[in-house]
């Protein structure tokens, strides 16, 4: 398994919000699109869904530029340090209701379900800050080492 990035992000400014409601797409399916591009920055992100061979990749980079034309419109804000810290995929309605249905064993009819997502994306003005685990100091290492971990009494004593 690859390491995880243990990098956080610490929100400076302002966030920016696109949504794309009613997307003609199983959310199963564009979950793990939008997994490639959460925590990153706005052109990174960019170039990544240009080159995804998902059918979702366009709907949510779509959404991406969006949210980065809303955060063009205030002056304040340095587009060059927007990054995607949330976005999300949630399931919308059933489209078409009940109308049709799938033949099944033993003549049961079950309906045909037209699944629907609602594509969100917030961009925001942030900084990567320090990042995870903190290296264990020589010292510590040193003085257990010259303790010994099993008894002292065992090994001889040099003069």
């Amino acid at each position: 398994m690859a390491p995880r990035n243990r990098n956080r992000i610490q929100i400076v400014g302002k966030t920016f919000t696109a949504v794309h409601r009613h997307a003609r797409m199983s959310p199963y399916k564009a979950r793990p699109v939008v997994d490639l591009v959460r925590g990153k920055p706005v052109d990174e992100a960019l170039s990544i869904l240009e080159f995804q061979p998902r059918r979702a990749a366009p709907m949510i980079r779509k959404v991406i530029k969006s949210a980065l034309a809303n955060a063009s419109n205030d002056l304040e804000v340095k587009l060059g340090r927007l990054v995607v810290t949330d976005a999300r995929i949630d399931g919308g309605p059933l489209l078409g209701g009940r109308k049709r249905f799938m033949p099944r064993a033993m003549g049961r009819a079950f309906p045909i379900r037209k699944r629907t997502c609602h594509i969100t994306v917030t961009l925001a003005e942030a900084e990567v800050a320090g990042g995870g685990r903190k290296a264990k100091k020589d010292g510590a290492k040193a003085s257990k080492a010259k303790a010994g971990t099993r008894g002292d009494a065992a090994a001889p004593a040099k003069e």
